[in-house]
């Protein structure tokens, strides 16, 4: 049979074929339309951006909370994310076909900070305008995670170190330089500064913390003008989002155990608080290597906090934090017992008695969801009384800030603005002996030697732009002018830029300056465990510094699965430090301002990949170069590797059953200080000249099995059972002219296991 379609009929047939086309791909590119609104209030929210995921294709709402959109010419593309500043950014899934109007709800935030959206397997994001990195709760499991220490393990950006081999105290690293020079705070507000600073990282359970932020480069002024290398912000958990009910048990084959127990209730519809408790205990003597010391100071501490939660649901949130921890520690010789006031042998102590508070207040002004007011005070009383060896140390801390703050819009939301006031008050208190009475010294004379007392007081006021258009530029500029009342006016300009690039591809500049107050004595803590004498020059001067540096990060997918590339640099230069000095003297540490240059070059590359499915990798590799002018000559900063590596795999089954973590860290040749004593020291004229460590690397593993409410996990840290060779010089004779436990670069007890238990009801 044979058909024959005339001309006639094939025009026709052609001309219904592209009607068809044509109303296919006029439904395809319909605009979408829709209204956001306040989901407490259901008042609109003008000014929110709506944009396709995946594309550069966005809109803002109206005065209304109307939006109309057209859908872009990738089919596949069916998601929408909705973000406003002071609000949860929501992605909604819309239908590939027809017109459809959409009412989308957001949630408000309740802290007075940026919105912050992260992917679930990113730890990058890439919303905000500064170099992020988020360590979430999932993170924190991979390893024991029993303090704030513990809780970088697994973290390329920040290394934790130990101060010296005996007190036990840790310190945190970024950038190249020693914790003091970034800001910690806890839930956007300043804490853990100051006299805290050696053992602040154990003040914190690792079972409190929700999620760490790692800031890069010098963040908002709205926080202060301390932070000269970052910020790392730990949120703890919320009141009325955490686990009814969550318990933590670990223990260790060192005698060390942790117990932890979170609990919260929504006592009412508006009210809501947490209760948190974290109490740890080492009381076994144990000493590995055979120098006669204490691997591990014996320690008992126990740390609560509560949080307290009121939300109106009219505009106005507020919250109320209370804490106290009480903590001892006992360090030194095996046979060294703190009750024998006249013991032969070396010894440290350390008691410490710590309060703080704090209280929030916020105003949403109702319809205009971009326009706020909030209150932030806080207080902190922290006192402390150490022995080390005949050396006593005792201090106390005041401190007690406020800041108000309000933020709104100019004319529309991609102008934004923060101000407000702040005020600082920190009295310190230091009593330092040594044991050592000079007798042509004077009584006044003696005082002011072994007194170091401050106080300071600083008003400032501060000013934050943000430019945001619809598509991919973020800037985001600040100044704040502070007045110390020791030394003058503080003025600090900061500016965070982010240009995306392609939907994929965004670049980030960082630059500002940082000022702070040293605190010598409580910042070379370790170095007390030694027999150099401290020589404090008079009249130090505040340190300031400035910071540029930048990222370039590259979503990409691997076998269909989202992955990250990124890489930063960041240059810090020193207008003025308070140098310590540990090369001009093997007997002396001489504390000074800065005559010279002093300067960290950090350079970092990252990769995030999920090769097959379950398993997650990171890779990155760092370069340090820090130099100090130590005397005349720039020499590089004691103790830090040029070079590290790092490396995370970490895999999970099918629901999460099983889990298993491996990490693994490379640490390049350090710099080391003579050691006292040393009569063939010479203050070399270059680097070359300088003992250096080995390179070594580090393993440690973690397997967790789950159950509904349980998980049960074993680890091994220091898997392959490596030692630094007598971290202790001079251990035979710890009150002679050549001990020093100070210079300690690796693992001082070798391989510890551990097991755990986690139980939690939703």
């Amino acid at each position: 049979m044979i058909f024959y379609f005339g001309p006639r009929l094939l025009l026709a047939s052609a001309l219904s074929l592209g009607a068809s086309a044509a109303l296919a791909q006029s439904a395809a590119m319909a605009p979408v339309r829709g209204q956001v609104t306040d989901a407490a209030s259901t008042a609109a929210v003008p000014g929110a951006i709506v944009r396709w995921l995946g594309t550069t294709d966005a809109t803002t709402t109206d005065a209304k909370g109307g939006f109309s959109l057209v859908r872009p010419a990738q089919a596949e593309t069916s998601k929408l994310i909705v973000s406003f500043l002071g609000y949860t950014a929501d992605t909604i899934a819309v239908p590939t076909s027809g017109s459809p109007y959409l009412r989308i709800a957001l949630r408000r935030n309740a802290e007075l900070q940026e919105v912050r959206v992260e992917a679930k397997a990113l730890s990058y994001s890439s919303l905000t305008p500064t170099n992020t990195q988020v360590i979430n709760s999932r993170d924190l499991t991979k390893s024991a995670c029993c303090n704030l220490a513990e809780s970088f393990e697994t973290n390329a950006a920040v290394e934790v170190s130990t101060t010296d081999a005996v007190s036990g105290a840790k310190q945190i690293q970024l950038l190249g330089l020693d914790g003091a020079y970034s800001l910690l705070t806890v839930d956007n507000q300043p804490a853990l500064r100051g006299l805290s600073t050696p053992y602040r990282l154990s003040y914190l359970s690792g079972t409190w913390i929700e999620s760490i932020d790692i800031i890069k480069g010098t963040g908002s002024v709205v926080n202060g003008y301390e932070g000269i290398s970052g910020q790392v912000n730990v949120r703890l958990k919320e009141p009325d989002k955490t686990d009814r009910l969550s318990f933590n048990a670990y223990g260790n084959d060192l005698g060390k155990f942790d117990l932890n127990l979170n609990t919260s209730s929504r006592l009412t519809d508006k009210l809501s608080t947490v209760l948190l408790l974290h109490s740890d205990h080492l009381g076994r003597r144990a000493d590995r290597n055979q120098d006669g010391f204490m691997d591990l100071p014996l320690a008992t501490q126990y740390n609560v906090f509560n949080k307290w939660k009121y939300n109106t649901g009219k505009g106005i949130v507020t919250e109320l934090g209370l804490g106290a921890l009480r903590e001892t520690r006992e360090g030194g010789q095996m046979q060294f017992r703190k009750e024998d006031a006249a013991s032969a042998y070396y010894g440290t102590t350390l008691s410490t008695n710590r309060y703080t508070g704090y209280a929030k207040a916020s105003y949403t002004w109702a319809g205009r969801p971009y326009q706020s007011l909030g209150l932030l005070l806080s207080g902190t009383n922290h006192g402390f009384d150490s022995q080390y060896g005949r050396r006593t140390y005792e201090g106390s801390q005041r401190t007690g800030q406020a800041t108000l703050l309000f933020q709104s819009v100019l004319g529309t939301t991609a102008h934004t603005y923060r101000t407000g006031l702040s005020y600082l008050y920190d009295n310190y208190q230091e009593v330092f002996r040594t044991g050592v009475i000079y007798p042509t010294e004077l009584p006044a004379e003696r005082y002011r030697r072994e007194h170091r007392n401050r106080l300071e007081q600083v008003p400032g006021a501060f000013a934050e732009y943000t430019y945001q258009n619809a598509r991919n530029l973020t800037v985001v500029s600040g100044l704040r002018l502070d007045r110390h009342n020791l030394y003058g006016w503080f003025l600090t300009p900061r500016l965070n830029v982010k240009y995306d690039v392609t939907p994929t591809t965004v670049l980030r500049l960082a630059a500002g300056r940082g000022l702070r107050t040293a605190n010598p004595l409580a910042e070379n803590s370790g170095m007390l465990v030694s027999s150099r004498e401290f020589i404090i020059a008079d009249n130090l001067q505040p340190e300031r510094a400035w910071n540029l540096g930048g990222s370039f990060t590259q979503y990409f997918t691997v076998a269909g699965r989202a992955a990250t590339f990124i890489t930063d640099y960041y240059h810090t230069e020193f207008q003025n430090q308070v140098v310590a000095d540990m090369y001009l003297s093997p007997d002396f540490l001489v504390i000074t301002n800065l005559e010279g240059r002093s300067y960290s070059r950090s350079l970092q590359m990252e990769v995030q990949v999920e090769p097959v499915k379950g398993l997650q990798a990171k890779a990155a590799y760092k370069y340090l170069d820090v130099r100090t002018t130590y005397d005349g000559q720039l020499l590089p900063k004691v103790l830090t590797p040029k070079n590290r590596l790092f490396l995370n795999l970490s895999y999970a089954t099918a629901f999460d059953k099983w889990r298993a973590d491996l990490t693994m860290q490379g640490f390049g040749k350090r710099p080391l200080a003579h050691a006292p004593g040393n009569t063939s020291h010479q203050h070399g004229f270059d680097a070359r000249t300088l003992p250096y460590t080995p390179r070594f690397a580090l393993f440690n593993t973690q397997l967790t099995r789950a159950f509904k409410r349980w998980e049960v996990y074993a680890g091994v840290e220091n898997l392959l059972d490596y030692r630094q060779k007598d971290p202790i010089t001079g251990a035979a004779e710890p009150f002679g002219p050549t001990f020093d436990a100070a210079m300690v670069w690796g693992p001082t007890y070798g391989r510890l296991t551990y097991l755990g238990l986690r139980f939690r009801l939703e």
